[in-house]
């Protein structure tokens, strides 16, 4: 038999490896001690295991200033949960998987590619290791402490980066800037022709979201060093904030959708101002609008026109917002192109929306078609925007915003304000730091513990926790998963801002919790999981829906002992913090309305415990 003799890096008694983490309700532990030996390798052992059944492995520990030389026989050249396939060397007791148990494990650390600081409901801090093949090995435990010089010996022959898209998960990469680029290559990473959906959408999912990789930063920021990033050696172990109700939540209402606005005029007194706005937005967040009143109303929903501006103020706030448009029209209308040739910024805008206008809502019979004159104002209405706000230009996935705006107005400038007004609600969405929608998924995942720890276990346990595929849902407010007519309806209700401003996380989680049996039944891992997910595109049902997240809406805010996580996702408490003082806190207008709902004799929600300050529920007709 051949032997190594490797030096011992690092080593810890006291972790323990779980073998039922994933979906078994036993806790089901093993003790062992994990190393890092100089090979370099991380093993992990059992404290019972024969010492034929370890790895088979020399390595030297300093004890006093000399080498004390151990010998682990049994030796894997290639990392591997031991199984009976390559067990030729040991036929006697070989450390094979049976009735849950496993046996030891060596990983060489240039196999890793990612390390996560678990959630699972056990109540315990995990850490659980993926190979660079997919494969997540079980959950660790670090009952005694030691996680954290865990990783520091890592470091020495590994970079451990943090995931964009999620601040619990680490990438592992060579410290070797040459291996880094031919792992670049070797993900096929700007090649747009691949057919590999999956890893072109781990490595960035806005850019594959819409078909291209001009955001492929945000993957090279994951990769790259920084000056100010989160690290996974914190001063205490590594670790996740459990996200229980620590109550039943209670019986989940029925919840049944209204009828449409479709009484315009009996909410204007004489003068045209609307009376009563708070109960125009209960109406229209219980069945929406009438198409025939959508242009009308839409503009005041978005903020064109104020809700107590008379007519004759909404005719001249109009005279001026079309002069104003066209000002800005006229800026970019008048770039020679001798000049364009020397501002790259604003060509690669133009550039940009002349791509995307070709490509979106081409099944609309307002779009379809070439030589449109539908696609003309679609382009020119983009073109000016990026005049009005320059510094965020245009970002693909704003042409998916407008097209229902053009559709609906039927009118440049008109579709032009109102678009404004919807990026005033969602623009963070579009900025190149990604800050808001990883944000949001973070809140998403809030809301999915408490309502459903089981289908966050199952997530995580398939490397899914991150929730990463909603990230289209998100960003633009699902505009690709429904039909064109049903988006017209679920933007009405989301602009009212009722019950709460986070109401698209509550779509979300309810289109989850939908899916549970399919996806925990069915055994879905994290392809498969991104796969059917993308296939719910027009299989969805609006209506059914709005209901589930509405009457999650109440079944959350009835819950006596929420957590205060859930409590500031829901709007229903004020995180504190040193700006609350500041001068940018006043109440929003949503706030008012709320409160003027209340006032007018809402029914509220249980009290919740504790003094923090909370804003209660509206109830609606």
């Amino acid at each position: 038999m051949f032997y190594v003799i490797h030096q011992l890096i690092f080593e810890k008694e006291g972790v323990y490896l779980h073998t039922n983490a994933k979906r078994s309700n036993q806790d089901t532990t093993i003790p062992g001690f994990i190393r890092i030996v100089e090979r370099p390798a991380m093993e992990w052992s059992p404290v019972e295991e024969d010492v034929r059944n370890a790895p088979a492995v020399f390595y030297t520990k300093k004890v006093r200033g000399e080498e004390e030389t151990k010998f682990d026989p049994g030796y894997e050249p290639d990392w591997a949960v031991i199984s009976t396939v390559k067990q030729e060397r040991r036929q006697e007791h070989p450390p094979v998987r049976e009735k849950g148990q496993w046996g030891s494990f060596s990983l060489p650390l240039s196999e890793l590619y990612s390390l996560r600081r678990a959630r699972f409901s056990l109540g315990r801090n995990f850490l659980v290791l993926t190979t660079r093949g997919g494969d997540p090995l079980p959950p660790l435990h670090f009952q005694r402490g030691g996680a954290r010089e865990l990783l520091k010996a890592m470091q020495r022959y590994i970079r451990l980066a943090p995931s964009p898209m999620d601040g619990r998960l680490f990438l592992a990469y060579p410290h070797d800037s040459g291996a880094l680029s031919q792992s670049f290559d070797e993900l096929h990473l700007f090649d747009d022709t691949s057919a590999d959906l999956v890893s072109r959408f781990i490595q960035d999912p806005y850019a594959t979201t819409f078909g291209g990789f001009s955001k492929v930063t945000n993957f090279f920021r994951g990769a790259l060093p920084h000056t100010h990033q989160e690290s996974p050696l914190t001063d205490e172990e590594p670790g996740f904030e459990l996200i229980t109700c620590g109550a039943e939540l209670g019986p989940r209402p029925q919840v049944k959708r209204g009828k449409p606005l479709d009484n315009w005029d009996q909410f204007l007194d004489p003068e045209g101002r609307v009376i009563d706005p708070q109960k125009v937005k209960e109406l229209v967040f219980r069945g929406g609008i009438v198409p025939s009143l959508r242009r009308e109303v839409w503009k005041f929903l978005l903020g064109f026109y104020p809700w107590n501006s008379t007519t004759k103020e909404r005719e001249d706030i109009l005279r001026v917002k079309t002069d104003e448009y066209f000002r800005m029209k006229v800026q970019w209308k008048s770039v020679s192109e001798e000049q364009e040739m020397r501002n790259s910024l604003f060509r690669g805008y133009r550039s940009l929306i002349e791509r995307d206008v070709n490509r979106t809502d081409r099944h609309n019979s307002f779009f379809s078609g070439n030589e449109n004159p539908g696609l003309a104002l679609l382009h020119d209405v983009l073109m000016t925007y990026c005049m009005y706000n320059f510094d965020l230009g245009y970002v693909q996935g704003m042409s998916d915003l407008l097209s229902p705006l053009l559709f609906v107005t039927q009118n440049e400038v008109e579709s032009f304000w109102c678009l404004t007004g919807f990026m005033d609600l969602v623009h963070q969405n579009f900025e190149e730091s990604q800050e808001a929608m990883k944000q949001q998924l973070l809140q998403l995942s809030v809301l999915l513990r408490a309502l459903d720890p089981e289908l966050c276990d199952y997530l995580d346990s398939q490397d899914s926790g991150s929730l990463c595929f909603c990230f289209r849902w998100l960003l633009i407010w699902f505009k690709r998963e429904f039909s064109f007519e049903d988006i017209l309806s679920l933007w009405e209700v989301l602009w009212t801002r009722l019950p709460c401003e986070n109401f698209h996380l509550l779509m979300a989680s309810s289109i989850l919790e939908s899916q549970k049996e399919e996806l925990i039944g069915s055994n879905h891992d994290f392809n498969s999981i991104l796969k059917h997910i993308n296939e719910l595109t027009m299989k969805l049902d609006l209506q059914s829906i709005l209901c589930g997240a509405e009457a999650i809406y109440l079944q959350l805010t009835h819950c006596k002992e929420l957590p205060l996580k859930v409590q500031e996702v829901l709007g229903l408490r004020v995180p504190c913090s040193s700006s609350d003082e500041s001068p940018n806190s006043e109440p929003k207008e949503t706030d008012t309305l709320l409160t003027q709902s209340e006032a007018r004799g809402a029914s509220s929600c249980q009290p919740f415990n504790g003094q923090t300050p909370q804003r209660t529920p509206p109830t609606y007709p």
